[in-house]
């Protein structure tokens, strides 16, 4: 490939086994900035206002974070008040277009979306790039697109350059094939979350 492929790490406190899941999270984050992953997602739903504002404002300050960029999942207010680069819009959420106008030019707009006229939709709106899924099989979600749903998104945006990151079982496997059909990166919650998060992107980086 020639070019670098955006790697989103999508946080989930709950699959941590640990008492201490803030501060294990906060590690978790940190190490797969300082790994090279380029976005984190703080998705965090059933944490307390308070204490997400908490989490994000730590993040944010990581040192290991450089040149990365944190998300907050759906909570613009949280992610302007509390130092994070952009918010993450589910589907059904604030349209794309209203926190474009609402936020700084180099603020991110991620949007998730299901269907090739979703991801259309968010590039029209002005969002910073679509994450599509699930692309592949897995509990407890809906049934996967598909690589060849991906790749017919990708090609329908394509003349616009709007980034589509694949979601949804990705593993070190199958994500070649999510780049092979057009994804500007991969989208992944375990993935990336694991202790060996280094060896995890080195191999992404080597595809």
């Amino acid at each position: 490939m020639g070019r670098r492929s955006y790697l989103y790490y999508i946080t989930d406190s709950s699959q941590l086994e640990t008492p201490e899941r803030v501060d294990a999270l906060l590690e978790r984050i940190g190490a797969a900035f300082r790994a090279g992953v380029d976005w984190v997602q703080v998705r965090e739903k059933r944490m307390p206002v308070r204490a997400l504002c908490g989490l994000v404002e730590r993040a944010a300050r990581l040192p290991e974070k450089g040149a990365g960029k944190l998300l907050v999942n759906e909570r613009l207010d949280v992610a302007l008040a509390c130092g994070a680069d952009g918010v993450h819009l589910p589907a059904d959420s604030l349209p794309a277009g209203a926190v474009r106008r609402a936020t700084p030019r180099d603020f991110l707009v991620g949007v998730s979306c299901h269907t090739v006229e979703e991801v259309e939709g968010a590039a029209r709106e002005g969002a910073s790039f679509a994450v599509l899924g699930p692309i592949f099989a897995t509990p407890g979600k809906r049934p996967p697109l598909g690589v060849d749903l991906l790749r017919q998104a990708c090609g329908r945006v394509a003349p616009l350059r709007f980034p589509v990151l694949a979601l949804g079982g990705v593993t070190l496997e199958n994500a070649f094939a999510c780049l092979e059909a057009g994804a500007a990166g991969l989208a992944a919650i375990r993935l990336f979350q694991t202790a060996d998060v280094a060896r995890v992107v080195a191999r992404l980086r080597s595809l």
